[in-house]
């Protein structure tokens, strides 16, 4: 099978690549980062489908920092939204088999207790700029599902994995750990430590997503996450672990984003009926891989 990914040099990207070309697919990538094209240039976006030729597109590119969603709420908007209608409409024109749009749980808004754990039917309620932008790009799947293009949406909750930016929770606070131990510090800035969230390995989520655009049914949306959530208490306490060490956890409230939603937790039986898949990774040794890294990029800065 031959396959594109969008976004193929972000955090999810270059793990994605390693899984389809160990699983047998051929793979052409791109990324804004490395000269490809703009997402919101639809001539260019088309004209890299017809070179390529794939048979399935990833659609991973997009921007997913919540926070930076805040500052630049327009161009956040234009490139999750109208850059994947210039990535569908290009699929459509140049006869790709199949599409995955891979969305996020923060469509889901803050979610009552007793809506946990979270299914795909739960009504949206995007609370931040980056979430109602990944619900527009959802609405724009459906509508070319309805057209025979062959879309799936997924909706990755938390992940997490060597690679991944410290504009995230688990490697910004793992960041800050690492570089605390090295100076000699006892303490650490923290923001909340009571937001529960469903952290799956990034290793584990490009299983998923494979799986999924095989067998997941066009138009519809499937959960990716572990159905377990952890307090960001227990994220520092597994990173403190790693570390072999105890620091002070002082908190800061410049770290805590405005639209915190107090817990995410999701429901995976659709895509276990649907692919057969599970996490296969433990949450501690997720973190251990996430610790690991940071400590190799400091060493080697």
């Amino acid at each position: 099978m031959r396959a594109l990914i969008t976004g193929a040099s972000g955090f999810v990207g270059p793990h994605l690549r390693r899984h389809l070309e160990e699983m047998g697919d051929v793979v052409a990538r791109t990324d804004r980062s490395e000269g490809g094209p703009d997402l919101l240039d639809p001539a260019s976006i088309e004209t890299l489908v017809a070179r390529a030729q794939p048979d399935v597109v990833y659609h991973l590119a997009g921007q997913a920092d919540v926070a930076a969603s805040w500052a630049d709420p327009r161009t956040t908007f234009r490139i999750n939204a109208e850059g994947t209608l210039n990535v569908l409409e290009a699929c459509k024109r140049r006869g790709v088999q199949r599409v995955l749009i891979v969305s996020t749980a923060e469509v889901y808004g803050q979610v009552a207790a007793e809506d946990l754990p979270i299914g795909e039917d739960l009504r949206l309620s995007p609370r931040s700029p980056y979430a109602a932008s990944k619900a527009s790009a959802e609405m724009l799947a459906i509508h070319y599902a309805g057209t025979g293009l062959h879309v799936v949406r997924s909706r990755a909750f938390n992940h997490l994995g060597p690679g991944q930016t410290e504009r995230f929770v688990a490697p910004a606070l793992a960041g800050r750990m690492v570089r605390a131990v090295a100076s000699g510090a006892t303490s650490v800035r923290v923001g909340r430590l009571d937001t529960r969230r469903d952290f799956t390995d990034v290793r584990d989520v490009v299983r998923a997503y494979r799986l999924v655009l095989q067998a997941g049914a066009s138009g519809k949306v499937y959960n990716i996450c572990s159905g377990v959530d952890h307090s960001i208490a227990d994220v520092a306490a597994a990173i403190m672990s790693r570390l072999g060490t105890q620091l002070e956890l002082i908190p800061d409230p410049e770290l805590q984003r405005p639209s915190d939603l107090p817990v995410l937790r999701g429901d995976n039986s659709k895509v276990r009926e649907a692919t057969g898949w599970l996490p296969a990774i433990a949450f501690e040794d997720s973190i251990a891989a996430v610790v690991d890294d940071l400590a190799d990029r400091q060493q080697a800065s």
